[in-house]
């Protein structure tokens, strides 16, 4: 994609200029980012969605047994029937996971990385219905879906902000309302992390929020760590061979921590090691349990392919590639393989294309490393036949 041609979802500016002067900086209304877009779900499907088990489903409920009332799903059938007729919010999670049609939303988004994007969730909100005012710790693009509701916009906030006591939903309890607009479908609002926001219903409507993975610093040193971990030996420990004698046996000298960080930032500045971990990490799939392989055999694998079968990505699984020296490095679903160079252009085909046939995948059927690397894939749950 050409950084710079305007784009109408970014409403006519570049992906350079919006990600110079808007992202994760301050927020932005683009008026018909999708020009007549119309909903590819409609409510009765998502409340359809929150009564299966495998999809993660929210309620809330600003009048419910006690203010702002939670529940979560699945859902039972009747359970839509005994809401209230306003004040009531539904939220479903990576929907996109569920409805190819959810999924394609996210193209128009390819001007940032995929392996940032987290997913797509819906929201239904009968009119009045909202979560109150909140803040986020992740970049999220709120799509007007059908109906229209009003956005108002507070402060930037953070870890010491002042939240109302409530077990579930960290709902601010001073909201500064700085913005306030009221969003048609097709209308769009990008929020950087941290800014107060407040959505309500003015009518049945439904939003796409695209939201973003961004780990914590705790999360990427704690999970870093334990990578780490599995890769050093038991008898690697602190040392101070040639320390001079103490002249405090109780004092802890400085030249300890030298040692100390000197053993750490040997381990922790190990790139090769940080990009594996980062790369299995962010693209670890909100579900794993949906990303299950299949046990074919190779040859069968060929031969189905060879018959016209045609292999998609799984639509919980999540790919990206990175560089390693000469080599490159797929990652998927959690997981990674280190690969020659020679796959570069098989790897952006597995990443990027909508299907692989034997059309576009010819050569590489050929190819020993890539016709191992499709089949491993198929095994491993991240690629799976089209028809299955």
């Amino acid at each position: 994609m050409n950084p710079d041609i305007p784009l109408q979802l970014l409403g006519g500016l570049t992906a350079r200029e919006f990600l110079r002067d808007y992202w994760q900086r301050k927020p932005l209304l683009i008026r018909q980012a999708l020009p007549d877009f119309e909903s590819p779900i409609s409510p009765d499907e998502l409340a359809g969605l929150s009564l299966e088990e495998e999809v993660e489903s929210r309620l809330v409920l600003e009048h419910g047994e006690r203010p702002w009332e939670l529940r979560r799903g699945p859902f039972a059938e009747d359970t839509y029937q005994n809401l209230p007729e306003r004040d009531w919010t539904l939220l479903v999670q990576a929907v996109d996971q569920f409805v190819p049609d959810v999924a394609n939303l996210l193209e128009h988004f390819r001007f940032l990385p995929s392996w940032r994007i987290d997913d797509v969730m819906i929201s239904f909100a009968a009119p009045g219905g909202g979560v109150g005012p909140h803040f986020d710790n992740y970049d999220v693009f709120l799509l007007q879906g059908h109906g229209r509701r009003r956005w108002k916009l507070g402060q930037m906030c953070d870890a010491d902000s002042p939240l109302l006591p409530h077990a579930d939903l960290r709902i601010l309890a001073d909201f500064q309302e700085t913005d306030e607009w009221v969003l048609e479908p097709g209308d769009m609002l990008y929020l950087p992390p941290r800014l107060a926001h407040y959505g309500i219903a003015e009518d049945d409507c439904m939003t796409y929020s695209v939201g973003f993975r961004a780990p914590s610093a705790a999360e990427v040193l704690t999970h870093f760590t334990d990578f780490l971990a599995q890769f050093l030996p038991d008898e690697e420990r602190y040392s101070d061979a040639g320390t001079l004698p103490a002249s405090d046996p109780h004092q802890i000298q400085h030249d300890a921590l030298d040692r100390l960080k000197a053993l750490l930032q040997e381990h922790m500045g190990d790139e090769r090691l940080l990009l594996t971990w980062f790369g299995q990490f962010m693209t670890e799939p909100r579900y794993p349990e949906l990303v299950a392989g299949a046990e074919v055999a190779e040859e069968d694998f060929l031969d189905a392919i060879e018959g016209g079968a045609v292999l998609v990505r799984n639509p919980s699984a999540r790919l990206a590639w990175s560089e390693v020296d000469e080599d490159l490095v797929l990652f998927a679903s959690g997981q990674s393989r280190l690969l020659p160079g020679s796959l570069r252009e098989l790897l952006k085909l597995i990443c990027a294309a909508e299907a692989l046939h034997l059309e576009n995948l010819g050569q590489w059927l050929a190819d020993d490393e890539g016709r191992k690397l499709l089949w491993e894939l198929i095994k491993q749950g991240s690629l799976e036949f089209a028809d299955e």
